[in-house]
């Protein structure tokens, strides 16, 4: 798993994880510190901040797993730019009510983007 999708996950799933989890996730993969720095960082050794990324990692992985929720997201997001590119496409139409069709589909495909 790459370090984008940890943080996906990370943002989706961190409040189901311990405070010191959370801490070693942060530093590991949004601010990209190493083992040793976040072991200095914690006051902690290095296998300790393995363990707890371990240890949430895995848990992450199996929340998304369960859930789905980041896959459904990335779903949808593809869906609203499909939508935002085809009613764009038609916004250019001289009818008048194509057009105003073509701009509340726009707006509605903006909103599910947010």
């Amino acid at each position: 798993m790459d370090a984008l999708e940890m943080t996906l996950l990370f943002d989706y799933y961190g409040e189901l994880l311990t405070q010191r989890q959370r801490d070693c996730l942060d530093m590991r993969y949004n601010q990209d510190m190493s083992l040793g720095e976040i072991a200095q960082e914690l006051g902690v050794s290095r296998q300790g901040v393995y363990d707890n990324l371990s240890r949430a990692e895995t848990l992450l992985r199996n929340m998304e797993e369960k859930t789905g929720f980041l896959r459904r997201d990335e779903k949808v997001r593809s869906a609203a730019q499909q939508i935002i590119r085809a009613a764009e496409m038609l916004s250019t139409s001289k009818d008048p009510e194509v057009g105003k069709l073509a701009r509340q589909i726009l707006a509605a495909a903006k909103e599910l983007e947010e």
